[in-house]
């Protein structure tokens, strides 16, 4: 009989304590920054319509979308023979990111606010290929709103993630800025409009490959080496800019609307870190305006990104629907976070270890940890009756700082031992005042 991978699937993790308590910590701080900007909570489920999500990612994300298969009967009449086409085999599949699944949502409840401000924090699934800090499962915080076109929502979304990344102790982040409208003027100013697909594809990888990679894939695709080489050549003098937000000789509104981002934004949190970066294109094909992605120095690829999509939402409910939002990749963030050690102390596991002797009743033990656990300390019960020096082992195993020892004398005098695992030192209180002692010494 062969041996069972006790492995997760690849791509994907199990969370232990101490990761969960990070993970925690992060996500506490982004729900209070992105509800003091006012945005309320959403979650939507895990699976959608493959209706939904199709078609929405352009060619690469449809690739990269995980598939449901159909169950039992209908299965096996897709399988009975003949060509099989996708329909057949899956009408379902995993969330790809949470900006559809939103639009969705506002294309089908008709009553939200006019200006619809949602933040969302949950898994999102890609079959991608796995890397550091790239996973086909991972969690996204998202926040977007819906029904205008005013860049202040840009400036809005921006200062939120901004925000966050402060709180936790980010200083040295930026937030690159484009504009898909400039890219789509700098394509047709070169080239033909129907290859701005693939040059947005290959500038979107230009810091990852290189400039001739992204010279070569560009030709592959059917531009000209000469409107290739012109493509780089004018971003290279765009990124001369050092940061600001250059003049050209094409695209006009979207300099414009970018320079206006850039002064609406100077005055909030989102305005010291902005810089323009006309190689940022976001693979994503629903961008329609200004886009975002997060650098952090001495990090690979993004912590986040976004941009504007005016015309997703009005995929579903036929009309255009204005919309903005950001996504902060939480995985990028804690990776970074663990390297630069920039958690603060976080508690997993039991503050107390309750110990007994054999001589004391397990009814008693419970009867104490209720009682401390009533005074808000995360207490352990050890389970049987073992030496004293083996439960003190197994407290320092599951990292608690205190020992509460309850002996048939201190049961009979209504005390308990609390020893101080760190220091060694312990001190012998009324049950009825450990928890304040615990508290104290602390």
């Amino acid at each position: 009989m062969s041996q069972i991978s006790t492995k997760p699937p690849s791509g994907m993790r199990d969370f232990l304590a101490a990761d969960v308590a990070r993970r925690r910590h992060v996500v506490a701080v982004v729900q209070e920054v992105y509800e003091s900007f006012g945005f309320v909570p959403l979650e939507t489920p895990t699976i959608e319509n493959l209706s939904t999500l199709l078609g929405k990612y352009g060619p690469e994300g449809d690739q990269l979308l995980y598939r449901l298969l159909h169950r039992r009967e209908k299965l096996q009449r897709a399988l009975g023979g003949g060509e099989v086409v996708e329909g057949d085999l899956a009408d379902e599949g995993l969330r790809y990111d949470l900006t559809v699944p939103l639009s969705r949502v506002v294309a089908n409840y008709r009553d939200l606010p006019a200006f619809y401000k949602r933040y969302q924090i949950q898994p999102v699934w890609r079959a991608d290929r796995p890397g550091r800090g790239r996973f086909r499962e991972f969690y996204q915080c998202d926040v977007d709103i819906t029904g205008t076109a005013s860049l202040l929502a840009e400036a809005e979304v921006c200062g939120a993630v901004a925000t966050v990344l402060c709180r936790l102790g980010f200083e040295d982040f930026k937030i690159l800025v484009n504009h898909r409208q400039l890219l789509r003027g700098l394509v047709a100013k070169v080239t033909d409009v129907e290859h701005e697909g693939r040059v947005l594809t290959s500038l979107d990888k230009l810091d990852k490959v290189g400039g001739e990679a992204v010279i070569a894939e560009m030709v592959a695709g059917g531009v000209s080496p000469a409107a290739a080489a012109e493509v780089l050549a004018i971003i290279e003098g765009l990124k001369r800019a050092d940061g600001g937000v250059p003049e050209a000789d094409f695209a006009p509104e979207a300099f414009a609307a970018l320079r206006e981002l850039f002064a609406m934004a100077s005055g909030g949190p989102a305005g010291p870190h902005l810089s323009f970066d006309p190689t940022l294109a976001r693979g994503l094909s629903y961008y329609t305006g200004p886009i975002f992605e997060i650098a952090v120095p001495g990090l690979a690829g993004s912590c986040g990104g976004g941009g504007r999509y005016d015309e997703l939402i009005g995929m579903f409910l036929g009309r255009k629907v204005p919309a903005v939002g950001f996504s902060l990749g939480l995985e990028r963030i804690l990776l970074v976070m663990e390297e630069r050690k920039m958690f603060p102390e976080l508690a997993a596991g039991p503050e107390v270890l309750l110990c007994r002797f054999p001589d004391v009743p397990a009814t008693e033990a419970v009867r104490v940890a209720s009682l401390l656990r009533a005074a808000h300390r995360r207490v352990e019960v050890y389970p049987e009756a073992d030496k004293l020096g083996k439960q003190l082992g197994y407290a320092t195993t599951v990292g608690a700082r205190f020992a509460a020892i309850l002996g048939k004398a201190e049961l009979d005098a209504g005390t308990l031992t609390v020893k101080h695992l760190g220091l060694g030192e312990q001190r012998v209180v009324p049950i009825s005042e450990a928890a304040s002692a615990i508290a104290s010494w602390g």
